[in-house]
């Protein structure tokens, strides 16, 4: 059940430009940023044939220009859907792994030193943009993303002396929090700045009734991953991509 709400947590934190729904699957859209958003997500049993379902999900990217892309979970994935994908060409690639912390009762001290700021959006995406070394072109979209979360965002930065050395987005969904575009400086990075930032946002979160917090890793990133989990996050599922 807790798998279950952080995955339509974790998909309304993230939203699509233009969504299609089709047999317990939904198709998501955006212009081609991030496959989160521009990929099939399996949420319930099908009933139509699984050659059928893939083919129509083909036919959607490609008539968009995009490759298509199957985010399959490790809890909810339909009996042959890799293999069949595997047998049509389809490489795995993107490993992720789901992290969770129940907040219940937690409160984060928080270091000297550094200051986490709310910032207004268009701010916000010119420093991811700087830290993160992506176009301004992708932070249009990317921006687009973000204004259509429907529920609480928060767009924060830690910084050092008025200087931002670290970003990073959260969205609070009833009780769940999600810690998204989570990003430190190259040369700052080592200093705490990271656990700064999603510390501030977990007490923020807590102050406001969260109960869970969770975030999305990516299995080469073993140096995050390690801090999330020195933090008190632990894994609850994984994904993965599969890819024409």
């Amino acid at each position: 059940m807790l798998r279950q709400r952080i995955e339509e947590a974790s998909l309304n934190a993230w939203p699509a430009l233009q969504l299609k729904l089709y047999d317990g699957w939904v198709l998501k859209y955006a212009e081609g940023y991030t496959k989160r958003a521009n990929s099939v997500n399996v949420l319930f049993n099908s009933n139509i044939d699984l050659h059928e379902k893939v083919a129509v999900c083909e036919r959607f990217y490609t008539g968009k220009g995009l490759p298509p892309v199957f985010r399959l979970t490790s809890f909810n994935a339909p009996s042959g859907l890799d293999q069949l994908l595997e047998q049509r060409g389809y490489r795995q690639v993107d490993q992720s792994h789901v992290l969770c912390m129940d907040l219940v009762g937690r409160y984060f001290l928080q270091e000297t030193g550094a200051v986490m700021r709310d910032e207004e959006l268009p701010e916000w995406l010119h420093i991811y943009a700087r830290l993160s070394g992506s176009t301004v072109e992708r932070q249009q979209t990317h921006g687009k993303i973000l204004e259509a979360i429907p529920t609480r965002r928060y767009p924060v930065t830690v910084t050092v002396e008025g200087r931002a050395v670290a970003c990073g987005l959260g969205v609070l969904e009833d009780e769940f929090l999600g810690l998204f575009d989570l990003v430190t400086a190259i040369g700052e990075r080592g200093k705490g700045y990271g656990a700064r930032l999603i510390t501030g946002l977990l007490n923020r979160a807590i102050a406001e009734g969260a109960r869970y917090a969770y975030l999305q890793v990516m299995g080469r990133n073993t140096s995050a991953r390690r801090l999330y989990e020195r933090l008190g996050f632990r894994e609850l599922y994984h994904y993965w991509y599969r890819t024409g």
